[in-house]
Parts: C-alpha cells; sequence; structure tokens
C-alpha cells in the first residue's frame, strides 16, 4: 500500500486573496458589502420566522436568489468554472502544488516505500469555481459546495437549487472521507468500519492548511490525530495575525505565516519541511516494521 502525506487546504484566505466570489461581483456589478450584509441579516430573519438556518451556508440561497432574480443573470456551473480562472490567488500557488507534489520523484528511499504527496481542497465555497482554476491539474479532490441546475423560461439554465454543502464543522466529515479514502477505494464511505493501520491516508499523515477560527474543528481533528496544522494571515492585516497567533498559543496551530508561498518564505519552508518529517517517520516505521518481522539466519550446529 502507498504511503499518502495529504496536504489539506483550505480555498478562501488560504489559497485565495480574498474570497472567491469577488470575480462573480465584479462581473456582474454587484457590491460585495451589500451582498453579504444581506446574507449575515438573513439569520434574524428567519429566526423572527421560526426557522433555524445554517449560518456558514445561507449565502448559496441567495446567490440562487440573485440568479433567479436576474441580477446574476446566466450564472450557471459553466460560468462558475469560467470564474476559476480569474481567482486571485496568493504569491507562490500553485507553485508549490506542483513542487511538493512531485518532492520525493527522484527520491530512491522514498519511491522504495511508496511515499506520495496528494493536495485535497476543503472549502465552503463553490466546488466547481475550483474546479475551473490553475489548481486542478495537482489537486486530487475537492469537497465543496454542488449547485444544481435549472431551466430559465427562457430555455438557458441557471443555478437553481443546492446539491451538496461543506461547512465549518462538515469539513471534518471531509477529513475522515480522505482518511478512509472515499472517492478512492471502491465501496468506501465515510461510515465504513476500517481498522486504523489498514486506513488510505492515516492522520498523523495529513496537514492541514487554513485561515481562521472557522477551521478549529478540522484543526483539532488534525491535531489530535498526530497530524500538522498551519495558519495563514493575508501581509498587512493585524487583526488576522492576532488571530492566528491566538490559535497557536492555544494549541489549534502548530505554526503560522504570511499568506505568500513563495520559494524561500517562511509558508513554503515550512510546508516543505514538515513533508519530509512526515515522510522520514515513515520511512523510520517501514523499516521497523521489517526488522520486526526478520528472524535470525540458522547457523552451524556443533
Amino acid at each position: 500500500m502507498a504511503n499518502i502525506i495529504a496536504v489539506i487546504w483550505d480555498c478562501d484566505k488560504t489559497l485565495v486573496d480574498g474570497y472567491m466570489q469577488d470575480p462573480i461581483f465584479e462581473e456582474y456589478g454587484v457590491d460585495p458589502r451589500t451582498f453579504w450584509n444581506e446574507v449575515n441579516a438573513l439569520p434574524a430573519k428567519y429566526a423572527a420566522e421560526g426557522v433555524k438556518v445554517n449560518e456558514d451556508t445561507i449565502y448559496l440561497n441567495h446567490f440562487i436568489r440573485y440568479a433567479k432574480e436576474g441580477i446574476f443573470a446566466g450564472l450557471n456551473n459553466a460560468k462558475l468554472r469560467e470564474f476559476g480562472k480569474k481567482l486571485k490567488l496568493y504569491k507562490g500557488i500553485p507553485d508549490i502544488f506542483e513542487k511538493t507534489k512531485h518532492l520525493f520523484d527522484d527520491v530512491k528511499s522514498c519511491r522504495e516505500y511508496g511515499i506520495e504527496v496528494e493536495h485535497y481542497i476543503v472549502s465552503t465555497g463553490f466546488a466547481e469555481e475550483i474546479r475551473g482554476s490553475v489548481l486542478m491539474p495537482y489537486v486530487e479532490e475537492i469537497w465543496g459546495c454542488e449547485l444544481i441546475e435549472t431551466e430559465t423560461p427562457e430555455g438557458g439554465r441557471v443555478i437553481g437549487e443546492i446539491g451538496y454543502t461543506i461547512d465549518n464543522s462538515t469539513k471534518t466529515r471531509a477529513i475522515f472521507e480522505i482518511n478512509k479514502g472515499v472517492n478512492k477505494l471502491e465501496n468506501m464511505s465515510v461510515n465504513t468500519t476500517v481498522p486504523e493501520e489498514l486506513r488510505r491516508v492515516p492522520i498523523e499523515n495529513m496537514i492541514y492548511i487554513a485561515d481562521g477560527p472557522s477551521d478549529i474543528s478540522a484543526f483539532s481533528v488534525v491535531k489530535r490525530g498526530g497530524g500538522a496544522t498551519f495558519a495563514i494571515y493575508p501581509r498587512g492585516d493585524m487583526r488576522a495575525l492576532k488571530q492566528v497567533e491566538q490559535m497557536r498559543q492555544d494549541g489549534r496551530v502548530e505554526m503560522f505565516a504570511e499568506a505568500d508561498y513563495s520559494e524561500g518564505t517562511t509558508a513554503e519552508m515550512w510546508i516543505i519541511n514538515k513533508i519530509n518529517q512526515i515522510a522520514e517517520r515513515i520511512k523510520r516505521n517501514e523499516r521497523e516494521k521489517i526488522l520486526g518481522n526478520i528472524s535470525d539466519a540458522p547457523g552451524y550446529l556443533y
């Protein structure tokens, strides 16, 4: 079995400088502050009607409303993929994906033990938009929000229903799906009983990278399982820096750095160093397994 090291990324403010919805707002001339203020008011509005909503994903309903009302005219999955090409990624992205994915290609000792690096994205944003980005050649799987298209009266197609959602809590489900190999192994689901030693990606072989408090549940699952956790903050954002520093003090993350993955930056070096540390541990454990199952060669009897 291959020894997989999984690097799991949040998207907005971790890979993307800002939010992935920004290119959509710009295209349709919608003020982002107005839109998000309307979204933030929805939980209280519906609570007054006796309805509880998921604050992480209620924005999807508002996007669908804007699309149906013609504000986001013609917004469908194909257009979301096109918007993915316009994402403003942080420096060093996707270079660090490519570099780490092939980090062990020429390392004989890693090839002998089947050590590979895989990248995953787990986001509360649009999966289709990520699929349209330059990240896709390097990403194994995406967990994000999926939207179903409906026909317009004019015969076109527009986002009209919610198909699948990821919120800040269900990100932990995605971690366990990566852990067990859901979508990689036949007949495997998150509820399948699999002994820890037979799971495709042990949590201790995971690195989770995200930007803030909304990822605390995911940070906790990975850290508790022996994996590595790393936080990112935008350059010059003192408030964000204080948040990630507090998470470090609270033991949520091991390390944090400015959101720049260019060669030689703290983020780039820490991630590569952590991958190498995990690889060395895997090799050490594999050697111990082999030595532990070797019996002494028979000698001469006198």
